[in-house]
């Protein structure tokens, strides 16, 4: 069973990816935070239960294959090939949508993330 302080560890963790992909792409989170948290908190959990952060904002009929094929698996194949993030995630600065940030609070996605349940 995973306990809390695991769920957080792996949650932080995918922030710490987040971040960096996003310094190191030129791409910022979305200007309203409370969706990166969502998206974040989906990567973690998608990381925990299938081994791999398969994009959470799409359905699939088996996610375990899906992880196989990597397609999906963030960042996704749109995202390195060109820039496009079907979560809004990873925004390039001329979207609408683009906030200024490349940072988020953990405790933000916790916050999002309790709320849901």
């Amino acid at each position: 069973m995973t306990t809390a302080a695991d769920q957080d560890k792996k949650l932080d963790s995918m922030k710490n990816f987040a971040e960096q992909y996003a310094k190191r792409t030129n791409t910022y989170f979305c200007s309203d935070l409370s969706v990166t948290a969502v998206v974040i908190e989906g990567l973690a959990r998608h990381k925990e239960e299938l081994g791999s952060p398969l994009c959470p904002c799409r359905h699939y009929e088996d996610k375990e294959a899906e992880v196989k094929n990597a397609f999906w698996n963030c960042p996704c194949v749109p995202m390195r090939e060109r820039k496009e993030c079907h979560c809004m995630l990873f925004i390039t600065p001329d979207n609408e949508f683009a906030g200024d940030e490349q940072d988020i609070d953990l405790e933000l996605i916790k916050e999002v993330r309790d709320s849901m349940k």
